[in-house]
């Protein structure tokens, strides 16, 4: 009876999750997804602990209180604009925490056959050792190439990529190396140190892997290595749960890592650019997108009392947030700016790129923390022909998602990569801090733009200005 009540509760657990991560592809549905995927999750501790009898609550429940209180002092202290640090640490955690299962389990398999006298050939067998050693590798690059990500993302590593001569050919012989290790493994290793020496290095060469993987990766591609990375940690999880025998971990590690790769592969379609330009740019990088030194012609300015007066007559705003608004926190005065506007008859809306920021939803994640509603926020396909519509395009912090460039210069680096079309609104303020270029480090048209006016200056301090103005109107 027992064993029916659990693999019912995995049953549950796995409609849960399929369920949830359904509902977390839609913003108006997120929430309950994620709240749905969480009970899911609590339902799968509950029935594991049940099935495999674990004996040392004692360790359990310290466990869960420690780990607990660790994720609600991330919880309380991160703030939302660093919210992909943190999901890139979470990522490294997940990687990390599946080497470490595959690693007991190997080492417990080990002692109990070594204690029993049974022969060396038949530590674990074949695929036992395949999926450990899956495991710990995919594990280990997770871990370190998430902490790579994270370091770049906070400004403790450089975000410009890191590259040297040979770079490629010693990944490549790390890959066959670890691949190497991985058969003495399973056919060659010979009692614990045998096995403790050749798991050591496994562990060594993903670590090292990890690093040399995203080292080389810019701090602009983030949002593709954090969702692919994530993916990586999935993986991981579906090796580890083949490696105890847990059909619910292979299912939750898989629906992680197919959802990451569907997610990595939409960030590289709205980059216009493919995986595997991604990770080995130094393949094929172009002199033009590093410059960044074309200097601009007939670019014209503005100030927020200006720019108060041309709204307080629109009818139509169109706001367009990129990475700036994250690092200004301007989220809250956006949200004060649409509630003034929208009390002067006016309809706001939020056109949202899928790689605006530095993680997949990251946009959709500030501005939900201010309480904007979730029916403001647009995709970009599907707003993109309301811009022609608009009395005023508000560009806060993007550059490159809004660059008509992409739109008919062949010889541009990011010709071909899907914009959002903000030059088609009668009228465009872009606040930016400066003219600097975005991560293709080429000029932007639209700063030069007839119907463009800049507002230089702090996203927040921008909106802040304007709002005030706008309260002055009334």
């Amino acid at each position: 009876m027992q064993q029916t009540l659990i693999y019912l509760a995995y049953m549950l657990s796995t409609a849960l999750f399929i369920l949830g991560l359904k509902r977390m592809g839609k913003v108006k549905t997120a929430v309950q997804g994620n709240l749905l995927a969480s009970v899911a999750m609590a339902i799968a501790i509950v029935a594991t602990l049940f099935d495999l009898q674990i004996l040392s609550w004692v360790y359990i429940v310290a466990g869960l209180v420690i780990g607990s209180g660790i994720g609600a002092w991330f919880a309380l202290r991160v703030e939302m604009t660093a919210m992909p640090q943190m999901v890139a640490l979470f990522n490294g955690f997940g990687g990390l925490a599946s080497l470490l299962v595959a690693t007991s389990y190997f080492f417990g398999e080990v002692l109990e056959r070594i204690s029993a006298d049974l022969s060396p050939d038949m530590l674990i067998g074949m695929d036992s050792s395949v999926t450990v050693g899956a495991s710990i590798l995919i594990g280990g690059i997770t871990f370190t190439g998430s902490i790579v990500a994270w370091g770049k993302l906070e400004g403790r590593i450089t975000e410009a990529p890191v590259r040297f001569t040979g770079q490629h050919l010693l990944n490549l012989i790390l890959v066959l190396s670890a691949l190497g290790t991985g058969y003495c493994l399973a056919f060659s290793v010979t009692g614990f140190w045998g096995s403790l020496l050749v798991l050591t290095i496994l562990a060594v060469l993903a670590l090292a892997l990890g690093v040399l993987l995203v080292i080389p990766i810019g701090g602009a591609d983030m949002p593709v290595v954090i969702s692919l990375l994530n993916s990586y940690s999935g993986i991981a999880a579906a090796m580890a749960g083949f490696v105890i025998g847990d059909n619910l971990l292979i299912v939750g590690g898989a629906l992680v890592g197919s959802a990451g790769l569907i997610l990595t592969q939409i960030m590289c379609k709205a980059m216009n650019r493919s995986l595997a330009n991604v990770l080995f740019g130094g393949f094929g990088a172009t002199a033009s997108a590093s410059s960044g030194k074309e200097g601009y012609n007939n670019v014209k300015s503005t100030d927020p009392e200006s720019a108060a007066m041309i709204l307080d007559a629109a009818s139509k705003v169109i706001i367009a947030p990129g990475y700036g608004m994250a690092v200004g926190q301007a989220q809250h005065a956006v949200k004060e700016f649409t509630d003034l506007m929208e009390k002067r008859g006016c309809e706001v809306l939020f056109a949202i790129h899928p790689v605006a920021g530095r993680m997949p939803g990251h946009m959709n994640v500030l501005l939900a923390e201010a309480n904007i509603d979730y029916d403001k926020l647009v995709e970009m396909e599907k707003i993109n022909s309301d811009f022609k519509n608009a009395d005023v395009a508000i560009v806060l912090g993007a550059n490159d998602v809004v660059n008509p460039a992409a739109l008919d210069e062949k010889d541009s680096p990011i010709y071909g990569m899907p914009i959002l079309n903000v030059h088609e609104a009668r009228t465009v303020f872009v606040i930016k801090r400066s003219l600097s270029p975005g991560f293709a480090g080429i000029k932007n048209r639209l700063f030069e733009a007839e119907n463009t006016n800049m507002i230089y200056g702090d996203a927040k301090q921008v909106m802040n200005a304007i709002n005030e103005e706008l309260k002055a109107s009334e």
